[in-house]
């Protein structure tokens, strides 16, 4: 079956609002076999809305509308489904009573333009809100599946995962399709093209296997699909392909599905009973930002320092003064100066430090903008990278905190280069 996602609202169109219920949607459908070929959004204009519903009732089997269920003047999803399957609306009293519930748990009392939200199309599969007081709707006409839901996201997502999966879980696509992707970094997207060569080599053309590079500024993913009859065939596929990747570019891979860079590293630490400190200027706090996200981050993280002016460097970490005026504040020693002394000073396993030059302004010829060295101390070596991240200063600054984390994990796996 293919899907077409509709979203309505100004404030998509004006870039006010990013349109982040598209993308989960057709996510989810395509977890139970439901491709969405198309994605359209329309502003709160009847005409443009009604207009949408009428193309792709004509060439989809399955139509999700989302936005402009709320209570004000622009909210006008309603009239125009209403019109569309040429009916009037009706009190739905679950929803009324929903709505009720609502309001006295806020110790208020809900106005005739809330409780109007109660009203739903006649004739439709009400889809109840357990998180706000829009309802949903759901048609079922000539074998095509018509269903509509508020914009709020985790309204959205409740009433997708509560009602619309598994309504489709139940009916037969004949088809079942599965995703995984693998998170690299550290390489480039064509460098990482070369290092796997001919995605013929790992399946064939008929296969019902695909592989896709999605860049980005901190690495690259890998997502891997597969259509096949069964979940446990597509499964297997999947393994299959991804065994042969991992033999190709294994260390370039942090993780597999959701999961972050700090996440893996952090677990790195928490096995292996280390614990790191973090000396940063460049990136001003961000890598320990990244790294205090994960619940249960005590256990491995000591401190992290910002020593971003040169006197802190010298104050805090014990950065001999003269090693600055020689060579910089950006420079090797300096970075190796800073990983060392937060280790020092910390009694950490391992010592990170971060210097550079994020921009736009502060560079020169011999040390541009982006310019970045990296620290890294433990008991058996103490060492400095430099990179050269090109962006504006926040991407600068989320490359060279990527790249710190990177280096970590790739030195407690020993991961050579």
């Amino acid at each position: 079956m293919k899907a077409e996602i509709i979203s309505i609202g100004d404030e998509l169109l004006i870039g006010q609002v990013i349109n982040s219920n598209q993308a989960y949607i057709a996510e989810k459908l395509n977890s139970v076999g439901i491709f969405g070929d198309k994605m359209t959004t329309v502003g709160d204009d009847e005409g443009e809305i009604f207009s949408a519903f009428q193309k792709a009732y004509a060439s989809h089997d399955v139509i999700t509308v989302t936005g402009g269920l709320g209570p004000t003047h622009d909210d006008i999803t309603r009239s125009v489904v209403c019109k569309f399957f040429q009916t009037d609306s009706i009190i739905n009293e679950e929803a009324l009573e929903n709505v009720k519930r609502v309001f006295t748990r806020l110790k208020s009392v809900p106005r005739k333009i809330n409780e109007d939200q109660a009203l739903v199309p006649r004739g439709c599969v009400v889809i109840q809100n357990r998180l706000g007081t829009a309802p949903g709707y759901f048609f079922e006409r000539d074998k095509k599946y018509f269903i509509v839901m508020p914009g709020v996201p985790y309204e959205m997502k409740a009433m997708m995962d509560d009602f619309v999966l598994p309504f489709f879980m139940k009916q037969t696509t004949g088809l079942v399709i599965r995703h995984r992707t693998l998170k690299t970094t550290g390489i480039a997207e064509s460098f990482l093209a070369e290092h796997i060569g001919d995605v013929h080599q790992l399946f064939s053309p008929d296969s019902g296997l695909t592989l896709a590079f999605l860049p980005s500024s901190l690495g690259v993913r890998l997502r891997i699909t597969a259509k096949a009859k069964s979940a446990d065939e597509a499964e297997k596929k999947i393994q299959d392909v991804e065994t042969k990747l991992r033999g190709k570019v294994e260390k370039f891979i942090y993780a597999a599905g959701e999961e972050e860079l700090e996440s893996t590293v952090g677990s790195l630490l928490k096995d292996r009973r280390l614990r790191i400190a973090l000396a940063e200027s460049c990136t001003g706090g961000l890598i320990a930002n990244r790294i205090t996200d994960i619940s249960g981050s005590s256990e491995y993280f000591e401190r992290g320092i910002i020593t971003y002016s040169n006197e802190s460097k010298i104050d805090e970490l014990g950065v001999p003064s003269e090693l600055i005026g020689s060579h910089g504040a950006v420079s090797r020693e300096v970075a190796e100066a800073m990983a060392l002394g937060i280790r020092t000073v910390s009694g950490a396993d391992i010592g990170i430090s971060t210097t550079g030059i994020a921009g736009p302004t502060g560079g020169s010829q011999e040390k541009p903008v982006g310019l970045v060295w990296i620290g890294y101390s433990d008991n058996d070596e103490t060492i400095a990278l430099q990179f050269n991240f090109g962006g504006g200063r926040r991407i600068i600054k989320e490359r060279a905190a990527q790249a710190a984390l990177e280096l970590l994990r790739r030195k407690i796996l020993k991961i050579p280069g």
